[in-house]
């Protein structure tokens, strides 16, 4: 037997279940790329997937257990087996510590019965004519340029034995550009996330990265310090994606994280003497992503539960003070604070923020400029120090101006603290993180000027 619509699949998973209460999700992926080296197009494919998860939940005397079982690929036969699976997972564990009632039917989103969305190597058309023109422009300017695009659409359905019929399409797409000069010695790099290709200026990339190999041309040698540093959108976003990953509030509350404080959270502490705010909108133009909670399973911060659960704007520091710490239902209550759930998208944004990149390198008397970050981890979780390496352009600016390309750093710093070291703020703008684009490219972020940003130690990397 050949697989069903995804909304069957719910459907028909829900109507096996036998267990008290039960989740259903059932998602469908295409996704399309494109890729290119050595200023030629290589390789471009499509693909397609399908999962298909079901959480049985055992309502007992001591509380509820719930059983989790996910599936990639199921056929319309095999839809009662992972139900199955599901309640077997359920009676063998042990009462939940996030145990809730469903979400009950509400604020329903429509299309449910519509077939689910699906991209293809088509939504890159005008983009590819364009990369041609701007492929063959490097090759005559002696330019090596290298990268890849990449469109998913991710149609998620979400049902319940509470009556819940939820349904999200959501598209993403990337584009990373990187460029080389003809011995390789110079390499500059750009990306920019996208929905569906109708907003990448391929060219524009190409021209800045051909401005900064020629920034490169002359290198300076600098020692390990602190310096002032403009950190651009994509840079500032890695830091900050790490923060809001790091901002939950069971492990506040626990004691646990550099957002705990006596026994308790800093929600209202101060972290910023800049009014900057760090916010997530499931309605964001632009960023928009699932309105409701899809939870595959439970965390420290999420809850199976939970699924279901409206999001809506939330902002995490407002005004330069922390504001809010994402959690489940579960975890909420046990931090003693509202309930804000994770949502897909980030932006940091300042009121008083309007300067571009190019208007805070010409106000830089001396000072660092970054291109971006890489391999971030880690270092120590009760002051949020990450460490992490410049990939691809660090360059000097005096009196305002870039005067030369200056060696890899490895860098070490908390990006809390670096909130209250903020000098500039500039404009929010999309971006794409170079780090985390793979698992979290809607964010909108803005340039900033750090002082004294801890470049820990010169490094060989290239």
């Amino acid at each position: 037997m050949t697989a069903v619509p995804p909304q069957q699949a719910v459907e028909r998973a829900l109507a096996a279940s036998r267990s008290d209460d039960c989740v259903v999700i059932a998602e469908e992926n295409s996704a399309a790329n494109l890729r290119w080296a050595g200023n030629t197009l290589t390789t471009n494919g499509v693909s397609s997937s399908r999962r298909l998860t079901v959480i049985a939940i055992d309502r007992r005397g001591d509380g509820a257990a719930a059983g989790v079982v996910s599936r990639a690929g199921v056929r319309a036969d095999q839809i009662e087996e992972v139900v199955r699976e599901a309640e077997h997972a359920a009676a063998a564990a042990v009462p939940a510590e996030d145990a809730a009632e469903l979400v009950g039917p509400g604020d329903e989103r429509p299309r449910w019965e519509e077939p689910a969305g699906r991209t293809g190597i088509g939504v890159m058309r005008e983009f590819a004519a364009a990369l041609g023109e701007v492929l063959r422009a490097a090759e005559a300017a002696g330019r090596r340029l290298y990268g890849f695009a990449e469109h998913e659409l991710v149609s998620t359905f979400l049902g319940s034995s509470a009556g819940l019929r939820l349904r999200h399409d959501q598209p993403s797409g990337r584009v990373e550009l990187n460029a080389k000069s003809p011995d390789m010695t110079r390499s500059a790099w750009a990306g920019v996330a996208t929905r569906d290709f109708s907003d990448v200026d391929v060219a524009g990339l190409d021209a800045g990265l051909g401005e900064r190999l020629d920034w490169a041309r002359r290198g300076v040698s600098l020692p390990a310090g602190r310096y002032e540093t403009v950190l651009p959108p994509t840079a500032v976003s890695d830091l900050l994606i790490y923060l809001y990953w790091s901002a939950g509030a069971k492990d506040a509350a626990d004691g646990r994280s550099v957002f705990s404080r006596d026994g308790g959270t800093r929600v209202g502490e101060r972290l910023c003497g800049l009014p900057v705010t760090l916010s997530s909108d499931p309605a964001a133009p632009g960023l928009a992503c699932a309105p409701f909670v899809v939870a595959h399973a439970s965390g420290p911060d999420s809850s199976v539960f939970d699924n279901g659960l409206p999001l809506r704007r939330t902002e995490w520091i407002r005004d330069g003070s922390l504001a809010a710490l994402h959690g489940s239902r579960h975890s909420a209550r046990l931090a003693g604070l509202p309930v804000t759930p994770a949502i897909g998208n980030l932006t940091f944004a300042s009121a008083a923020g309007t300067a571009a990149l190019p208007d805070m390198i010409a106000s830089t008397r001396r000072g660092l400029l970054l291109t971006c970050l890489w391999y971030i981890r880690e270092v120590d979780p009760q002051t949020l120090l990450l460490t992490g390496l410049t990939r691809d352009g660090v360059y000097l600016v005096e009196n305002g101006e870039v005067t030369g390309a200056v060696n890899n750093f490895r860098f070490n710093e908390s990006p809390v603290g670096m909130l209250g070291r903020l000098a500039e703020v500039g404009a929010t703008v999309p971006t794409l993180p170079r780090e985390w684009g793979d698992y979290f490219n809607r964010a909108a972020m803005p340039p900033i000027r750090v002082e004294g940003f801890n470049m820990s130690s010169v490094s060989q990397a290239s």
